[in-house]
């Protein structure tokens, strides 16, 4: 791919996916088509700029799915329709930099990150502290949270034994990260099963909530223990370095305040034009962040990260373009098929015994992550398998162990882009990283299915 073009990749993704979104509300067959039309060299450009694993999980899915379809025997001119199924999740995808965009425009992540700077007497208050941190602003500005808090722990920790230091950054911040995405509507995972199950966000929250509260404080309880023998030598040697409780408090009420005016409109602008939750947050979060850094006063430096930002990260969408649009070939294809019943099988074969069928999500999940499938693409599967389920297992119960199952791989998937930025920030091998985290992702989904179960 010539540098011009990918350096104006944003231009292409952005005149599809608009015309896409418009055709909600115009319900047109022919700009349907034309979207679908455009999709496949949309997926075509996309491929040369995509990383390995994503090139080969999104050929087996083109691959595959084209056998269903001649299989099928369904007329070639209908191909084009066959793509267009995960559209909202790119649109989705293409504004969630102008939140982050916000959030840094405001300096809430400087303010809320100097928690972590402040001295601390040894390595389990340290491991509490940072546990928090993340957590807080991985649920604003989700992966950028995570790169942030590493950072300043490899900065802070710098002095410290190597193997300490990987152990410490590869648990505080990658199980924070994972458990505060759980609850946060900007998270796809979290949107994807929404639209999946029918089941409302707000029916979801309070249950997500307790999943998020439990497994941070099992979390933070045992890293205050594992940790608390090891002192912590700053990597300067500052005077003692004081913040403001009432500064950093305020910040983190701000961001809850906002964040609940988020929801309140996603909601309501769902519920009063019939919009599903990918949709409705798609729509929403560039005007609310337009007029939070308004209210802020920070609108000149929203506008000037935003956009740097948004470039940047939409120039580099190839995987997800890859992995979403060839996962749209393949689900649709499947759907026409056979081999869907013969996949839905287990399941069914266990609809007596509920807690079996979610621990098989929760199984499915692990396994797929541990081979290299991004968590995405296998629930885009299933939420296909498990539909017919919905009349013989409430829904919810499904949701929640398909949310937290599919969190829970951000700590284990070794291919994953959590757990491989975390292997080149320190620089260690990502299995390492796998074993140490896989006792937390089994809690963590354990967690989910337990809640789960009990709402059956």
């Amino acid at each position: 791919m010539n540098t011009f073009l990918k350096q104006r990749l944003y231009v292409v993704y952005s005149v599809i996916l608009l015309i896409y979104i418009a055709n909600t509300f115009i319900a047109s067959e022919l700009i349907a088509y034309l979207v679908g039309t455009l999709a496949i060299p949309m997926l075509l450009l996309s491929f040369a700029g995509a990383s390995k694993l994503f090139r080969i999980l999104g050929s087996i899915f083109i691959v595959v799915g084209t056998g269903m379809y001649v299989y099928s025997g369904l007329p070639l001119y209908q191909v084009p329709l066959y793509f267009t199924s995960t559209m909202p999740l790119l649109a989705f995808l293409t504004v969630l930099p102008w939140m982050n965009s916000v959030v840094r425009a405001g300096r809430f992540d400087r303010r809320i990150n100097e928690l972590m700077k402040a001295n601390v007497s040894d390595l389990g208050k340290l491991y509490v502290r940072s546990s928090f941190t993340t957590y807080t602003l991985c649920s604003f500005i989700n992966l950028s949270a995570l790169s942030i808090s590493q950072e300043v722990l490899l900065e802070n920790m710098a002095k410290m034994k190597k193997k300490i230091q990987n152990s410490f950054i590869s648990q505080t911040t990658l199980r924070a990260f994972a458990v505060a995405l759980c609850w946060s509507p900007m998270e796809i995972m979290v949107a994807m099963t929404v639209d999946a199950t029918g089941v409302s966000y707000l029916s979801y929250l309070p249950w997500l909530l307790l999943v998020s509260f439990i497994v941070i404080t099992i979390d933070m309880v045992w890293g205050s223990k594992r940790y608390k023998s090891l002192p912590y030598e700053p990597a300067y040697n500052r005077a003692t370095r004081t913040i403001e409780p009432s500064v950093v408090a305020w910040k983190i009420t701000k961001l809850m305040i906002a964040l609940t005016a988020f929801l309140l409109i996603v909601v309501g602008i769902g519920n009063a034009y019939q919009l599903n939750f990918i949709l409705s947050v798609t729509l929403v979060i560039l005007p609310f962040s337009f007029c939070w850094a308004l209210i802020m006063n920070r609108i000149r430096s929203f506008v000037a990260i935003g956009w740097g930002t948004w470039k940047h990260r939409t120039n580099h969408m190839q995987n997800f373009v890859v992995l979403f649009l060839s996962l749209a070939f393949f689900s649709s294809s499947l759907n026409e098929t056979p081999f869907l019943q013969m996949i839905q099988q287990p399941f069914f074969a266990a609809a007596d015994t509920p807690l079996m069928i979610l621990l098989l999500i929760q199984g499915t999940y692990l396994l797929m992550s541990m081979i290299g499938v991004h968590p995405v693409a296998t629930i885009g599967i299933l939420a296909e398998v498990l539909q017919p389920l919905y009349t013989v297992i409430n829904p919810l119960s499904i949701g929640m162990v398909l949310i937290t199952g599919a969190l829970a791989t951000a700590t284990v998937g070794a291919y994953g882009v959590t757990v491989t930025m975390t292997s080149m920030n320190t620089m260690q091998n990502p299995y390492r990283i796998v074993l140490r985290n896989m006792p937390f992702a089994i809690l963590y989904g354990g967690v989910g299915t337990l809640i789960g179960y009990f709402l059956l």
